[in-house]
């Protein structure tokens, strides 16, 4: 199992005959995931060949979907068309919409993040890694070789922190692993994935990855507290950022004791989560919470 992107998923990808789109549409492809076509309205009819390979581009999401069965966009376009590209992939009905594109206004990431919510179209991201199911389908700029499918969940905020978890934890594996973004405005937060991970039967123990900046990780605690039984370990990045300033991702400001690290290794901690220092103690810390419970009976 695993949540949102399955090896059912089928994928278009919106900007793929730009330069960042034929490059992770390759790497998509190589790591099994279904491109089943690119979207491009100025290059309707053409296809473009990847290895072996033919992936056709389509004028518009609608027809991509009709023609090809999709239910999942991975954005790739620039900024300024952002927008238009998530409006158009909720009117045509797609379930999922990958946003990799960093840079948006915010208030077009708000306008397009409420409209896909009330077509019934999630999105992940904006200015995200997106997300990956090792083994079954990877919708973005995530390295597919750097773990392999198993029991861990994991959602967060910084693409480079998923990539060393991945990377740190890959003798376990991972069910799904999503990289939220870190965007002041985002499509799906932190409780969207516990809840879902909550749900997945195949994920034994959620670690959830965040930074300084907005109250995103202290809402996701009291949830955690209501309502997830399954293990949860985290990390917080930011420790030692300077109070008033940007740091890293355009969401990452901390005013005043608001947003601190401090604030939501707390606000965690009194949830029951243990909080790691690093992300490598991080890792530990997942160890140890496995090999608790297989020393208590539950399967290793």
């Amino acid at each position: 199992m695993a949540i949102y992107l399955t090896k059912e998923s089928k994928v278009l990808v919106q900007g793929m005959t730009g330069a960042e789109g034929m490059k992770h549409t390759r790497r998509m492809l190589a790591a099994g995931t279904d491109v089943v076509g690119g979207v491009n309205p100025r290059k309707p009819g053409r296809t473009v060949h990847f290895d072996e390979r033919a992936v056709p581009v389509f004028g518009s999401v609608r027809e991509g979907m009709e023609r090809t069965g999709a239910d999942v966009t991975v954005v790739f376009v620039p900024p300024a068309f952002a927008k238009g590209a998530v409006v158009e992939a909720a009117d045509a009905g797609l379930g999922l919409a990958v946003v990799i594109t960093e840079g948006i206004p915010v208030h077009d990431s708000v306008a397009f993040t409420a409209y896909a919510r009330s077509r019934g179209t999630r999105v992940i991201g904006p200015n995200c890694p997106g997300l990956i199911s090792p083994g079954q389908s990877n919708a973005g700029i995530i390295p597919p070789d750097i773990t392999k499918p198993g029991r861990i969940g994991l959602v967060s905020k910084s693409g480079t922190l998923t990539y060393q978890l991945m990377h740190e934890l890959r003798d376990i594996g991972f069910s799904t692993c999503v990289g939220i973004g870190g965007d002041p405005v985002v499509g799906t937060s932190h409780i969207d994935c516990l809840a879902a991970f909550q749900d997945d039967p195949d994920t034994e123990l959620i670690v959830l990855i965040g930074e300084i900046g907005g109250d995103a990780e202290e809402r996701a605690a009291a949830h955690i507290r209501d309502h997830v039984t399954k293990p949860v370990v985290g990390y917080i990045a930011g420790f030692t950022a300077p109070e008033g300033r940007t740091m890293g991702h355009a969401g990452a400001i901390v005013s005043g004791s608001s947003g601190t690290a401090r604030a939501k290794k707390d606000a965690l901690e009194a949830a029951g989560v243990p909080v790691a220092s690093t992300p490598t103690d991080a890792a530990r810390h997942v160890l140890a919470v496995l090999g608790g419970a297989a020393r208590n009976g539950a399967p290793a």
